[in-house]
């Protein structure tokens, strides 16, 4: 592929159009997936709860999440999620308005009160919404690694004066992300992967170039070899990163 990137025009110029689209894919996959590890950690946290009102929540939105093709979550997210947040985010500035006065909160409701659904790009609302896709299965992948500590360690770091939170942070989790390196680095990958699903929302991705390219030259062969060139370059690298990881930090 690379040689015919060098001698042939026209893959030549097909790469270089398709290239500004592997910032933004990279952007997006990488923000979701940081945004999701967040999502997922609470969300696991919560699945492993005692408390039958927060384990509950937790199992619903997990429950939920993975049970919606996730084009259909990031279209449903785009198109009706975000900008019912945003009428809900006027709502409450127009109603803390009212009562504010020309108090120090007035400018900040009044900022409420003037959001706009043209403030939220659509490549921030593909972030949100593969971040929300994810997080139900990070969510997952974090209650299994934990549950694999044995309740023993949990059971001495209380006995030696540490509080839940601090046996928690201090002893089960830095444990537990050890167990579950290979999963999240699999979801890292699949996430570059998956974030081809936001051309539905006409970011411009590499997938959503290479349809552009592809209507305007009708050369399907040559766009299209060079976006499975494109995402192999990256999922590759990115899997020989996680596997060097894994065996940096493998539990012996």
């Amino acid at each position: 592929m690379l040689y015919l990137i060098l001698t042939s025009p026209n893959y030549r110029e097909t790469f270089f159009f398709l290239l500004p689209g592997v910032k933004v894919t990279l952007q997006i996959a990488l923000s979701a997936y940081i945004l999701a590890v967040i999502i997922g950690l609470f969300v696991g946290l919560a699945r492993t709860s005692k408390n039958p009102f927060v384990y509950n929540l937790a199992t619903f939105y997990v429950q939920v999440v993975r049970g919606i093709p996730l084009i259909v979550l990031i279209l449903y997210t785009a198109f009706v999620g975000i900008p019912q947040g945003v009428n809900l985010i006027k709502a409450l500035g127009q109603w803390g308005l009212s009562w504010a006065g020309d108090t120090f909160l007035s400018g900040l409701f009044q900022a409420l009160a003037n959001v706009s659904l043209r403030q939220v790009p659509m490549e921030l609302r593909a972030i949100i919404a593969l971040a929300i896709g994810y997080g139900a299965f990070e969510a997952e992948v974090f209650r299994a690694g934990i549950e694999s500590i044995g309740k023993g360690q949990m059971e001495a770091a209380l006995s030696l004066g540490m509080t839940y939170w601090q046996a928690m942070r201090l002893v089960i989790l830095p444990q537990a992300i050890r167990r579950i390196l290979p999963p999240l680095g699999n979801d890292l990958v699949a996430m570059i992967k998956d974030s081809a699903l936001v051309t539905v929302l006409a970011v411009r991705d590499i997938t959503q170039l290479a349809r552009l390219r592809k209507a305007a030259t009708f050369r399907p062969i040559e766009t299209y070899n060079i976006v499975v060139f494109l995402y192999l370059s990256m999922t590759m690298s990115l899997s020989a990163v996680v596997r060097y990881i894994e065996r940096k930090w493998r539990i012996v």
